[in-house]
């Protein structure tokens, strides 16, 4: 049974902190093999949000959660990742909809926006997000834009 947190930076105990940042940099740079600058200013702004699920005391899923003007005009959802050895148990899909529904708590009626891996896309439409761009590569990965209507 997965329990969820929904933190602002300054709420983190420094080892929630470093096994939320060691995750990500598990997945993002490591297993993508993407050298890439994960860290960034977002992650300590005001409207941003670390959402973090707990199986057994132990972090198996992050996402960040943004606020309207952070990353785009929308509330956002970024830094998505499960951790490898909970993958294929239904964690990514869990993720989303706790995702989605803390920002819908946080921001209600607002649309969120995502850039997804172009390959997650029938995952995320399952969501009802809806592409807003053409594939475009970041850090060399194709990535589309795209959008949820707020409820």
């Amino acid at each position: 049974m997965v329990s969820w947190q929904s933190l602002t930076f300054n709420e983190l105990t420094t080892h929630q902190l470093f096994d939320l940042l060691k995750l990500r940099v598990d997945v993002f740079v490591v297993e993508q093999n993407c050298p890439y600058p994960e860290l960034d200013e977002k992650d300590r702004h005001s409207q941003t949000h670390h959402l973090m699920g707990f199986e057994n005391n132990q972090l198996v899923a992050c996402a960040r959660l943004l606020g309207e003007g952070v990353s785009y005009p929308s509330v956002s959802i970024g830094r998505v990742a499960t951790s490898e050895a909970f993958r294929g148990k239904g964690a990514g899909k869990a993720l989303m909809c706790e995702a989605i529904k803390h920002c819908e708590a946080l921001w209600p009626g607002c649309d969120i926006e995502i850039g997804a891996q172009e390959y997650l896309r029938r995952f995320y439409e399952s969501f009802g997000f809806k592409a807003t761009s053409t594939m475009y590569l970041e850090d060399g990965i194709p990535h589309i834009d795209m959008k949820r209507a707020g409820a």
